[in-house]
């Protein structure tokens, strides 16, 4: 199965998003777009895991998660990865904060001990909220707009992190995102 660790997002978020950036699916409609309900921050990507793996990753998260209190993360600014005129990924930022990096290194060091291997990439933080198809000259036109309609999106927003989410997720025309566990954090 294939796994991820997530924070999902609150629904009223998720809303606002979409609202927020409905400009940007007018600007370039050919691009995949994440649908609302998939709108997450992905801490790690586990790839293809067996079912074994499932209960002592669950344990070893719910031990990070008491070690961390629940906090907010701030939503802002859209960006492009690696930029937006060689775009590949559509991303909303979140803000540099010290308590989701230290979150992020505590459940890199917990999916190490059961074999998983650590992100060589620095974390960069983001929503995706689409992905780029192909690259000929329409959708070239497509990611000027986008990059145009990008800079007129004035969004900001806080979102609670509560939990950290064990996520399976199953690819098709459109993947569907499971929680096989939740792992709450510490209250405020």
């Amino acid at each position: 199965m294939r796994l991820f660790l997530a924070i999902n997002l609150e629904p009223d978020v998720r809303r606002a998003i979409v609202d927020a950036t409905a400009p940007l699916r007018t600007a370039a409609p050919s691009l995949g777009w994440v649908g609302e309900t998939r709108l997450h921050l992905t801490l790690k990507f586990l790839g293809e895991q067996s079912e074994d793996i499932v209960a002592p990753l669950s344990d070893s998260i719910d031990q990070v998660a008491q070690r961390h209190k629940q906090f907010s993360m701030q939503l802002s600014e859209i960006g492009a990865f690696p930029n937006f005129r060689r775009a590949r990924v559509v991303w909303m930022g979140i803000g540099r904060d010290p308590r989701l990096e230290l979150l992020h290194h505590d459940l890199e060091l917990a999916c190490e001990t059961h074999g998983l291997e650590v992100e060589g990439r620095p974390f960069r933080p983001h929503l995706t909220l689409a992905r780029v198809k192909g690259g000929d000259r329409t959708e070239l036109e497509e990611l000027r707009r986008l990059s145009r309609a990008s800079k007129k999106v004035d969004f900001k927003e806080e979102s609670a992190v509560t939990s950290i989410d064990l996520m399976r997720s199953t690819l098709g025309a459109a993947a569907k995102y499971e929680r096989l566990h939740a792992a709450a954090l510490r209250p405020y």
